[in-house]
Formats: C-alpha cells, sequence, structure tokens
C-alpha cells in the first residue's frame, strides 16, 4: 500500500546534527554509492540525508525523530545486497552502519561472541579462529555485515552441515519504528518463553526493527578441513549423487555445484588453475571433523558415491592452497559472470534437492526460447540456486521486455515444484511482486498485519518485501 511521507526540512536537518555532530550528509553531500546496492539493475534511489551512527542510542534518537515526522529510514550496512533492500526507493532518512564494526567480546563458557551489526563476515570468521572457533554462516559475500546477513537470514555454502544465520542468533538489541529500544532473545541454548520475537526479526530486511547488538553462536574449530571436486558427464548425474550424500553417515559440511561454462568463466576471471575443466557439471564438497583419520574415511566414502554415481574422477585438495583454488573460484562466480556480460538480472530460487535438475533443464527450454542466457549454480545440498539472466549483446530494450517475463515463468515454475521465491538474499524491493503472486493474498495480508502492528507509519524501509 502506498504511504506519504514528509521531507527532511532544514529543522529536522539541525535536529540530525545535534544528535550526531560532524556525521550527518545531505544533498550533494550523499556519496553516491549509497544510492544502489550491488545490482543497480534494481534501480536507484537518492535518500535526502545519511547519518553515520555508531551507538544504539544514536540509531534510536534519529529514528524517533524520523517517527514524529514521518520520513522513511534506511538501515544500511556494506550494501552488498541484490535484491534493493539497501536502497532509498522514497527518499528519506539512510542510516549508515557500518562504523558500528566493533567485536565487543567471547563469552567462551556459552560460545557466544558479542558483535555490532557493521561487523564484517570475514573480520569475524578471522578473528573467532584465533580464538579456536569457528562462526558457520559462510555466505559468499565475506565483506558483506552481520547485521546484513541477520537481516535476509543469509544461509551460505556451510549450511547443508550448520544451517543457516537464523540458527546463530542468539539475541539481538534493536530499535523499534517508534524509537524505542528492545532486547530479544537471551544467551541461552534453547526457550519456549512467549512468542519468538527474535526469529520473527530474523530475515525482516529492516522492516520491522534496526538491530543494533548481536549475540552470534560460535562453535568448537573444527581441526581438519578436506576438498573435494568431482566431474560428472552430465548434470542429471551430478545432482543426483546429492541425495546419496544426504542419506548417508558422512555429514558433508557443503556441497556445491557449478557447470563447465561458469567454472570456466571464474577461473580465467581470477587467473586460476582448476584440476579439472573439462567436464559438463561438477559437484565440490567439503568435509570437516576432529581429525584426519575420520575425514579422509569419510573422503574416501564420498569419492566411492561419486564413481558409482557417474562422476569421471575424483580431485582430493587436501592442501591449503588447493582448497583456497577451488573455493576462491565457486565464490568468484557472481563477479565472473558480471565480467562476462553487459547487464544482468539475478534471482536465489530454492527448490527441493531433488528437483534442481528438472528446473535446470526447464531453464535451459527458456534460454532457448528468449534468447537470453541463463546461468545457474549453487548449493546442491539445499536446492538454493543462484540464477542469473545476461544480456550479452541483445538489445538493451529488448532485454528489459523479456526478462520480467522469464522472471516471472521461472518463479512460477519452482511454485509447481515446491519451492521458494528466494533461498537467502531476501525480497528487497526487486522481488516484492514475485513474493505477492508466490504467496497470494492471505498470506500477504498476514504479512501486512504484523507490519502494522510494529510498524504503523511504515517508515522502515519502506516497499521493501511488502508493500
Amino acid at each position: 500500500m502506498a504511504k506519504k511521507y514528509n521531507e527532511v526540512t532544514p529543522e529536522i536537518l539541525e535536529q540530525f546534527k545535534a544528535i550526531v555532530p560532524g556525521k550527518v550528509y545531505a544533498g550533494e553531500e550523499i556519496n553516491s554509492d549509497y544510492f544502489h546496492d550491488e545490482m543497480p539493475i534494481y534501480g536507484k534511489g537518492a535518500p535526502e540525508v545519511v547519518i553515520e551512527a555508531t551507538t544504539t542510542e544514536d540509531i534510536a534518537a534519529i529514528v524517533k525523530v524520523c517517527c514524529e515526522n514521518s520520513l522513511p529510514v534506511i538501515p544500511r550496512g556494506a550494501g552488498t545486497g541484490l535484491t534493493g533492500a539497501a536502497v532509498a526507493v522514497d527518499g528519506g532518512v539512510m542510516i549508515d552502519m557500518s562504523k558500528m564494526n566493533k567485536i565487543l567480546g567471547y563469552d567462551l563458557e556459552n560460545f557466544v561472541v558479542r558483535v555490532e551489526p557493521g561487523v564484517l563476515l570475514n573480520d569475524l570468521a578471522e578473528d573467532a579462529q584465533k580464538q579456536g572457533l569457528l562462526y558457520p554462516p559462510d555466505p559468499g559475500e565475506k565483506f558483506a555485515t552481520l547485521g546484513g546477513n541477520v537481516s535476509t537470514n543469509a544461509g551460505g555454502m556451510r549450511a547443508v552441515k550448520y544451517g543457516c544465520t537464523r540458527d546463530y542468533v542468539r539475541a539481538m538489541t534493536v530499535v523499534l519504528p517508534t524509537g524505542e529500544i528492545v532486547k530479544l532473545g537471551a544467551t541461552v541454548s534453547k526457550t519456549s518463553t512467549g512468542y519468538s520475537l527474535l526469529n520473527l526479526m530474523i530475515g525482516s530486511e529492516g522492516t520491522l526493527c534496526i538491530a543494533t547488538k548481536l549475540r552470534m553462536r560460535v562453535i568448537p574449530q573444527p581441526k581438519v578441513s578436506y576438498t573435494l571436486l568431482v566431474p560428472y558427464p552430465s548434470l542429471e548425474q551430478c545432482v543426483g549423487t546429492v541425495p546419496k550424500f544426504i542419506n548417508s553417515d558422512l555429514n558433508p559440511t557443503a556441497i556445491e555445484y557449478m557447470p563447465k561454462s561458469l567454472l570456466d568463466d571464474a577461473a580465467q576471471y581470477l587467473n586460476k588453475i582448476m584440476p579439472h575443466r573439462t567436464a559438463d557439471s561438477y559437484l565440490i564438497l567439503m568435509f570437516d571433523g576432529s581429525s584426519v583419520e575420520d575425514v579422509e574415511r569419510r573422503c574416501d566414502d564420498a569419492a566411492q558415491i561419486c564413481l558409482d554415481n557417474g562422476a569421471e574422477d575424483v580431485f582430493l585438495c587436501n592442501t591449503d592452497e588447493r582448497k583456497e583454488a577451488v573455493w576462491t573460484v565457486r565464490g568468484a562466480a557472481l563477479e565472473a559472470l558480471k565480467a562476462s556480460t553487459t547487464d544482468m538480472d539475478e534471482c536465489d530460487i530454492v527448490v527441493p534437492r531433488n528437483r534442481i535438475a528438472d528446473f535446470s533443464r526447464f531453464a535451459d527450454t527458456k534460454m532457448e526460447e528468449t534468447g537470453i542466457r541463463i546461468s545457474i549454480q549453487g548449493h546442491a545440498g539445499d536446492g538454493n540456486m543462484h540464477i542469473q539472466l545476461m544480456r550479452d549483446d541483445m538489445e538493451k530494450k529488448l532485454f528489459e521486455e523479456r526478462c520480467p517475463k522469464l522472471m516471472e515463468e521461472l518463479y512460477a515454475q519452482a511454485k509447481t515444484m515446491g519451492g521458494q521465491v528466494s533461498g537467502e538474499h531476501g525480497i528487497g524491493h526487486a522481488r516484492v511482486g514475485a513474493l505477492e503472486t508466490f504467496m497470494g493474498p492471505q498470506m500477504i495480508a498476514l504479512y501486512q498485519a504484523i507490519k502494522n502492528a510494529f510498524d504503523e507509519k511504515h517508515i522502515l524501509n519502506p516497499g521493501k518485501v511488502i508493500r
């Protein structure tokens, strides 16, 4: 539903400057990087004001002013999102939280780390490792903020064993749309205490609250980690092997798949030498554990499963150099595709694991019909597919005409297969229409009721997730 917002007046601007002196930017002072996220194809939006916040109290005071004056508020971290969730589509006030980047300390008895939302995923991963700990969520974008990961419930490559970001949030301090500060959750392993508002906030993309402090679960660092690169002659054989691992006692940490074309693009983009680059499709498997003997045994068993199900070979990567080469290539898939084309649209549909090949073949037929190049790769272990539509040399107007219809058909096919709109990237404003079609009016009405209960004026990240 459309909402009418006010503009930032000179008087309101002075109120912001009194709250955070020297950290308020307006008009031409605002860097244009704030106008878009990692996918500018979803449009740009200029906030009227950008404020660098560094404390919970600052954010609460800013939000209170915005609530009193009916001003949109857009929380922003590193801006690495892929759905326009951190874009100011209605102007208003953008709160830059990237300077709230302190790791506040570890509770080693309860395996919890306290962090501010601007901490980068890569920084926490490295710091936890120094403590002999592992923060398991491993999204492809290592320089996203933890606040952004929480806001979209980011998953990543290790989700098949360890779960998504939601599984590691123990508690958070949040600012509500009224400017009130509340604490959700607790440093406990389980709870059956009232409504789980903590889980409601996780994945809400800044539309219900702004998280300002986080308590995240960590685990002991596995002592050993090996990777297998497995070439297959066909996609069906490649992803058809996945249920064999899921139904075994091998407990893989990650199960990724890439088509040859994308492996080539990423390896060339990074100038990396891969052990094998001539098969149709590839599985990338990771196994970790407490001893070399245990991990080697599981790798041997996994290799036999792969060979029994049509794999051409199995390459063991048990040195840091070999593992880094494989996983760096996997992580560079999106950037490699961007570099290979003139323009691109993207989504991260998720379907049941056993329907990945069926969905990919459906996409192949659509690629032939539309002339739009489609690349699909992703998390074979949980059915989350990263799908890119490339313009290449197609006329821009024609691409813009065909792309939305193609996206509609991909989402419709996912729905018939029991899938979902997004596995980890979220809805933002780019996928609002897809969510409405996918979920139907009854579910959307429930979403709107939740939004109204928390944010009556609809000032928090308007236009995202729901209209």
